[in-house]
């Protein structure tokens, strides 16, 4: 795809992985919808990318919820009469033994990580097929290759999105379809996704249940993001993969050794059984 002048749209484009993507997109001169739930920080993107000459808009956007999604896509066709890229980036992750997890830290954490890129997928897939071209990225995570400890519904949602973007990839690819997709599978990058409950719904901050393992875990987890990647080091792999029409994008190609491991491990485990 040639993105230049076209139009991309990035959910949870605020902070994070999502900014870099929007900078490094408006780098390449698409036109930005960028799409967040923080109204202070996406103003200031905004701000930013129009300063740089940059055409974009902000829409804050709740990606839990499907009115809101159709609301960013009528937004962007609004503005810029299309959409040719979209990256399904928000999300959230809260950290704890399945046993210790509450409903509603698995509603909050499926609703945003796997049910906003069901939305978008649904929302937008029809808009790219009418224009006869356009791309579908979603950032899942290394989490969703393999299961690690203390993180239940952030692991599920995760393998969700790799299997729903693996088999949008299949359903397009045998329609014979111009609309492609890939999925971004990061390691530890510099964000502030442990700082996610600054987000937390009422509801899921009540029932929430702390424990030691999940305070351990998450002190852990916070030290090896903080020396992370540098999230603007992602968005050129991301440009890469709509450019060059590529499905896998990994920002820490060795991690993905654990998952080839896992499966060794049970194809061995099959043979013992026998």
């Amino acid at each position: 795809m040639d993105v230049q002048g076209k139009t991309a749209v990035v959910t949870g484009g605020a902070s994070g992985i999502g900014r870099g993507i929007t900078r490094c997109l408006a780098q390449q001169g698409m036109n930005l919808v960028v799409a967040d739930i923080e109204q202070g920080p996406l103003d200031d993107v905004v701000a930013e990318l129009d300063a740089a000459g940059t055409a974009v808009i902000g829409v804050q956007t709740d990606v839990s919820q499907l009115t809101e999604v159709e609301a960013l896509a009528g937004a962007a066709i609004d503005r810029f009469g299309a959409v040719h890229v979209l990256c399904n980036n928000a999300g959230i992750g809260v950290s704890g033994p399945v046993g210790a997890t509450s409903i509603e830290d698995w509603r909050w954490t499926l609703d945003i990580d796997l049910w906003g890129p069901i939305y978008g997928v649904h929302v937008f897939l029809p808009i790219m097929e009418a224009q006869g071209e356009g791309h579908i990225n979603s950032t899942a995570s290394m989490a969703g290759l393999y299961a690690g400890p203390s993180l239940g519904p952030y692991n599920v949602a995760k393998h969700g999105v790799v299997a729903l973007m693996a088999t949008l990839e299949r359903d397009l690819r045998l329609a014979g379809s111009n609309v492609r997709a890939s999925v971004l599978c990061p390691g530890p990058i510099n964000t502030n996704i442990v700082h996610s409950q600054r987000n937390r719904p009422a509801a899921s901050a009540a029932q929430h249940v702390e424990t030691e393992t999940g305070r351990k875990f998450w002190d852990l987890l916070t030290r090896s993001l903080a020396e992370g990647m540098d999230p603007d080091d992602v968005g050129p792999m991301v440009l890469e993969a709509i450019v060059d029409d590529r499905f896998w994008i990994l920002t820490h190609p060795s991690m993905a050794r654990i998952a080839v491991d896992q499966i060794d491990q049970m194809l061995e485990d099959r043979t013992l059984s026998r």
